[in-house]
């Protein structure tokens, strides 16, 4: 399949994924293969902190748009911070009531506003995001989303407001919101995990959950950290190292051999309980990320995507 034509098939992506699995690292990713295809890419941050931008080379941003990187055709990857409070004020402004945003920014009571009705605060931030969405400005939003556990909370939160709220501006807020997430050429879910037992069991509820309890599509899984094929892991120790080198080095060949079962393994088991595709990123034995580890990772993200049929 042509990478551009996934790419191209939702105008927003949401990325979850259970706490340290490289549910940021994969957003990343995502969002420098897209800018390979020639889209302009906006990578929304919702928790609070800029993880992207030093993935970039380049310094941590904020909530307004910056421009992170460039491809040499045309495409890019812009990123911002989102938080609810921000968010408020943005959306008040445009409303008609900027000065009250700035008296209530001032006062402190924003954070009394936000929290005064459950599931508000997701609201508010999806709701900027579908904002950006029918602004048109990027060709592809990619969300960093909270953890999965939270993820599933966060995309429930626009039906409870919605259910809570009849009538009025936030009922009409949510409405709008959920059309965004239950249309799937608008909005699609891609969930992240590495080929362990524990994330992959989360992976599984949290697809089904996201499918069915809220009702956004879903798009293939990304498994992060694939181990890779080592040769030679059957071969006998060299005759001139001693017996506790040779030891050593049957340890270290029964370790990785075991670790490559298990991840066969789990990654059978995920493909015979969720019909997604699979979009598979490398392990890297690296430090930290820099634009060198994405542009491998982003590599491998084509690949994938390029192997797989056509996508509808």
């Amino acid at each position: 399949m042509d990478p551009g034509q996934f790419f191209a098939s939702s105008r927003v992506l949401i990325v979850a994924g259970k706490g340290g699995v490289g549910k940021s690292t994969a957003s990343a990713t995502l969002a420098l293969a897209a800018a390979r295809t020639g889209l302009s890419v906006l990578l929304v941050e919702v928790a609070g902190r800029s993880a992207a931008a030093p993935m970039f080379g380049t310094d941590a941003q904020g909530y307004d748009a910056t421009t992170i990187y460039n491809e040499a055709d045309g495409g890019s990857v812009a990123t911002r911070s989102i938080t609810p409070d921000r968010a408020l004020v943005e959306w008040l402004a445009t409303h008609g009531f900027k000065a009250i945003a700035k008296r209530m920014a001032k006062s402190g009571i924003l954070e009394i506003v936000a929290t005064a009705t459950p599931g508000i605060k997701d609201l508010l931030v999806l709701g900027r995001i579908k904002a950006l969405e029918q602004q048109s400005d990027a060709d592809l939003i990619i969300v960093d989303a909270p953890a999965a556990g939270h993820a599933v909370q966060f995309l429930q939160a626009p039906a409870g407001v919605r259910d809570a709220a009849r009538t009025g501006v936030l009922n009409r807020q949510a409405v709008e919101v959920l059309e965004m997430l239950q249309y799937p050429a608008r909005c699609r879910a891609m969930l992240v995990s590495i080929p362990e037992e524990t994330p992959m069991n989360e992976l599984i509820e949290t697809s089904f959950a996201i499918e069915e309890d809220v009702g956004v599509a879903l798009g293939p899984v990304v498994i992060n950290g694939i181990l890779p094929a080592v040769d030679g892991l059957d071969a006998t120790p060299p005759a001139s190292l001693g017996p506790a080198e040779q030891d050593d080095l049957r340890r270290a060949a029964d370790f990785r051999r075991d670790r490559i079962a298990l991840q066969t393994e789990q990654l059978d088991r995920v493909a015979a309980r969720l019909p997604l595709a699979q979009i598979r990123l490398p392990q890297l034995f690296a430090a930290s990320l820099g634009p060198d580890e994405i542009a491998r990772l982003a590599d491998a993200a084509v690949d994938s995507l390029t192997a797989l049929e056509d996508w509808a």
